[in-house]
């Protein structure tokens, strides 16, 4: 066997093309990548590597791939959330760790474990959001929307594979437009980047994420005005709305919600200390 083929030698190359495309965590990329195609947990690839293995191609298109700054959740076909594993492709949103604030502003808003409340989730994607809260609240269910078919599909895959059929459904809805009801807890995480600013986005970002899942339109804040219309008619008395928000979005957002005769009841800091989340009622 050629020394190319020794596994060793394999992630020493990998990393060093991930190393020269400037990529962060090089190894421990290299290292999940070649787990992945070998079928094996990451962890037993943490040390010198002796095996020898066939016909690596198929690993070295992986990392030509992430080389060329395509997300390693789309490389994987999955990336994990609130301690879940949710499938992902290039029709989602990858989660973002950020987001889990959300997930934590809705339990300490409705802190019993066997309270039971409807949630709505709009935009729902992965559908990471309202699957990680139904994780922790056993008596909850839930709705999911998005406009896109293909978000759906992979909303109902991860419902499917976190074995929570049952206890949700998804719509496909512009926002809530299609929607009936009333909700005690609804989810919010639209699309908030201005439209002129996307380009401008990382490459895993702006080259490979769904734009529809992104453009906030001309300033970032179109989708809060559109879901902020029904909010009242689909807020349950008592009911609480959680948003997503990017930095330095909270006062135009208040504003919006303050319109359409909300009223805020709290804001909450993600891990770098911006104001990611803002928490609503109806007055």
């Amino acid at each position: 066997m050629s020394e190319a083929r020794l596994l060793e030698k394999c992630l020493q190359q990998a990393t060093a093309q991930l190393v020269a495309a400037g990529l962060g965590s090089p190894r421990h990329e290299a290292r999940l990548l070649l787990g992945h195609w070998l079928g094996r947990d990451p962890a037993a690839l943490l040390g010198p590597q002796t095996e020898y293995i066939d016909n690596p191609k198929f690993f070295f298109d992986l990392v030509k791939r992430r080389v060329n700054r395509e997300p390693m959740s789309h490389l994987l076909g999955y990336r994990e959330f609130w301690s879940l594993s949710f499938d992902v492709t290039s029709s989602v949103l990858d989660p973002r760790p950020d987001s889990e604030a959300l997930v934590e502003s809705v339990l300490k808003e409705f802190p019993h474990k066997d309270e039971e409340f409807q949630i709505l989730d709009f935009g729902t994607g992965t559908g990471c959001l309202i699957l990680s809260v139904l994780s922790e609240r056993p008596q909850a269910i839930g709705v999911g929307v998005d406009v896109s078919k293909d978000a759906l599909k992979i909303a109902n895959q991860n419902t499917k594979k976190l074995s929570f059929t049952g206890r949700v459904s998804f719509l496909e809805s512009d926002w809530g437009e299609n929607v009936s009801g009333s909700f005690d807890c609804i989810l919010a995480n639209p699309p908030y980047i201005v439209s002129e600013d996307i380009d401008a986005l990382e490459p895993e970002v702006a080259q490979f994420e769904p734009r529809l899942a992104l453009d906030g339109g001309i300033d970032g804040l179109e989708c809060y005005r559109a879901i902020s219309k029904d909010l009242k008619r689909l807020l349950a008395p008592g009911g609480k709305a959680f948003f997503e928000i990017g930095e330095g979005q909270a006062p135009a957002v208040i504003d919006i919600l303050e319109s359409a005769n909300l009223r805020l009841v709290r804001s909450v800091a993600d891990l770098g200390g911006h104001i990611r989340c803002l928490i609503a009622n109806a007055h």
